[in-house]
């Protein structure tokens, strides 16, 4: 069995954010016949989804996320910061799960000269 990793922040019961890196697991299924079979995770609803672009110098203060959501980077690097203090560099490619619906949130600062383009799946 393969996996994907991604990394997820939460907020506590003292509403203090923290990181935690998981996995999803992935099993070889039929998804599209006559393709062959390929790995997939479980099936999860979403609600919603929308494309997002953090310009070249953007920053977001200290927020909650406004609804629980996948984040994935398609392009360009920022760095996410957590009430606990700890950082974490992301970048094209990655998967956040943003799980921290209330406390003091997360604070997200774009790095570089490109400007950070974002898939946001919301879950219903």
């Amino acid at each position: 069995m393969s996996n994907i990793e991604y990394l997820r922040i939460y907020s506590d019961s003292d509403g203090c954010s923290h990181f935690e890196n998981q996995n999803i697991g992935l099993e070889s299924k039929d998804y599209a016949p006559p393709a062959p079979p390929l790995n997939t995770s479980t099936l999860e609803s979403a609600e919603n989804s929308v494309f997002l672009e953090l310009p070249v110098g953007w920053y977001g203060d200290w927020h909650p996320t406004p609804v629980r959501q996948w984040l994935i980077l398609m392009s360009g690097e920022c760095e996410f910061e957590v009430s606990d203090g700890a950082r974490s560099v992301c970048k094209a490619g990655d998967a956040v799960l943003l799980d921290d619906t209330s406390g003091k949130g997360h604070q997200t600062k774009v790095l570089g000269n490109v400007a950070v383009r974002i898939v946001a799946i919301h879950f219903s």
